[in-house]
């Protein structure tokens, strides 16, 4: 399946969960989602109950969804949790959260993991004082992720840091504000990694 396209909060309100897909509007309390609180369409608010199958395709959806994932990557990303040590449902969610635009995201360079991937593909992203530009690049412990400087001053980027005063950074990350640069200072554990989603579904649903 490919990337999601269409209207981010009427996936939002299909899935019943906050994905973050709105950035600066959910922030503002506008999400439909809070709003509107059932699927969308005639018979929205009449929610059936999903059967076990259905629970785990929905965790997967979410995941997918919220990171900007492919049906391919993700399942690229399930086979190498599971080649690793450790809890794969733990090693899904710390492959995830190792993409390079998530991480943009989590320093708060951009408002939304979709805005942070635009940044990433048109080459403003610089790892290690080098052009990056592939959203999926797998950061490293210790690596210093910055915006090029003619994209510094760039309004979108300026909101982005200032609303990121509202919510607070992530633990394992640096920021300097200042120089709209970061660290990737560790790979954080299953319980930093505050997101709806539950990976044990996940994994049922593959190992089926």
């Amino acid at each position: 399946m490919a990337r999601w396209t269409g209207p981010v909060e009427r996936l939002e309100r299909r899935l019943n969960c906050d994905l973050g897909l709105k950035g600066e509007r959910r922030l503002n309390g506008k999400s439909a989602l809070e709003k509107r609180p059932y699927a969308p369409g005639q018979h929205g608010q009449r929610r059936g109950k999903l059967s076990e199958y259905g629970l785990q395709l929905q965790e997967k959806q979410k995941a997918k969804f919220m990171y900007g994932i492919s049906e391919k990557q993700f399942r690229g990303y399930f086979k190498e949790a599971s080649r690793l040590d450790g809890n794969t449902g733990e090693n899904l969610m710390t492959l995830i959260e190792k993409r390079l635009d998530n991480v943009v995201y989590r320093m708060g360079f951009a408002t939304t993991r979709a805005n942070a991937r635009q940044l990433t593909t048109h080459g403003q992203v610089l790892v290690d004082g080098k052009k990056v530009d592939i959203p999926s690049y797998q950061v490293k412990v210790g690596q210093k992720i910055e915006i090029r400087e003619k994209q510094k001053s760039n309004v979108q980027i300026v909101r982005a840091l200032e609303l990121t005063n509202q919510t607070g950074i992530v633990d394992w990350v640096e920021v300097d504000v200042a120089k709209v640069s970061g660290v990737f200072s560790r790979v954080p554990s299953r319980e930093e990694i505050v997101v709806p989603i539950e990976e044990r579904l996940i994994v049922e649903l593959y190992s089926k």
